[in-house]
């Protein structure tokens, strides 16, 4: 009987403590990933050596191009915070252009002597003559800036207020608790929310297919109301006219007679007619205007 020979296994198929990699080194081995940015955007440039050069440099021409370079660099940061205010009733243009103008101002103010980023101060400011120009300038009934303030704290209260089930709106006590305001402040919020933009009389109303407005809703002066008024302040001072004087006034002005005919019908000449009825209105009208003066 023969047997084979026995192979040693145990030398080389056994992994020792040595051929194993050692603690770490996989992870030394992966790839390094990237740095993150600095800023979460893209529009957020290096010009802090550009600031150090203004704030260095005497004012003239140097100082103001450096400046206008700074500007330029830093404007897509302006237009993308101006696009955040768009579908406000504002043009993007405009809301472009009042951007534009809050980074000219950043810029010239900015003092890199403070220790802060640029961006920190820029976007601010930027945001805030943007909401400056809406409060001047887009309202089309002005109210104060206080108003305006209580009307921004009751719409967002309304709001979260109107976010349940049955989607009823809040009543003033309810907005009230809810903002920490008297109901006072709250109505008037309230009026306020309508003064932002306001509706042109000739828009359609909602429903009406006949093209009918807001302006034929309105009503106008009715000429009669003044004609009551002179008539009730006339009725006393006819009722204490002589007999013969009001006869011939309600003949003429009631029954639409002639001068002749209520000459004809007094048996009195139609010239004393004509001075009766001229004297008796002149003391009526000087009677009812002394009254009311």
């Amino acid at each position: 009987m023969t047997f084979a020979p026995v192979r040693d296994v145990t030398a080389r198929e056994t992994t020792t403590a040595r051929d194993l990699p050692a603690p770490g080194a996989a992870a030394r081995r992966a790839p390094a990933r990237p740095a993150r940015r600095r800023h979460p955007h893209h529009d957020a440039p290096d010009t802090a050596p550009d600031f150090a050069r203004i704030a260095a440099l005497p004012d003239g021409p140097a100082r103001d191009a450096l400046r206008q370079r700074v500007v330029r660099a830093w404007m897509p940061m302006a237009e993308r915070l101006a696009l955040q205010f768009r579908n406000r009733g504002e043009t993007v243009e405009d809301l472009r252009q009042v951007a534009m103008l809050g980074l000219v101002k950043a810029v010239h103010r900015y003092d890199p002597g403070r220790g802060t980023a640029f961006e920190s101060f820029a976007v601010p400011t930027v945001v805030g003559e943007i909401k400056r120009h809406f409060r001047d300038h887009m309202w089309d009934v002005h109210v104060p800036r206080r108003v305006q303030e209580l009307r921004n704290r009751v719409r967002a209260a309304h709001q979260e207020l109107t976010r349940t089930a049955d989607g009823r709106g809040p009543g003033v006590e309810e907005l009230a608790a809810h903002t920490g305001m008297s109901e006072d402040e709250v109505r008037a919020g309230l009026e306020a929310l309508g003064s932002f933009s306001t509706l042109s009389l000739d828009s359609a109303l909602p429903g009406a297919d006949d093209g009918y407005a807001l302006g034929d809703t309105l009503g106008a002066a009715e000429p009669g109301f003044q004609l009551v008024v002179d008539r009730e302040s006339l009725k006393p001072e006819l009722r204490a006219l002589p007999p013969r004087e009001r006869e011939i006034l309600y003949l003429r002005f009631f029954c639409d007679m002639t001068q002749s005919r209520i000459a004809e019908r007094l048996g009195i000449s139609q010239m004393h007619v004509s001075r009766l009825i001229s004297r008796t209105c002149d003391r009526l009208y000087e009677r009812v205007m002394g009254r009311v003066a």
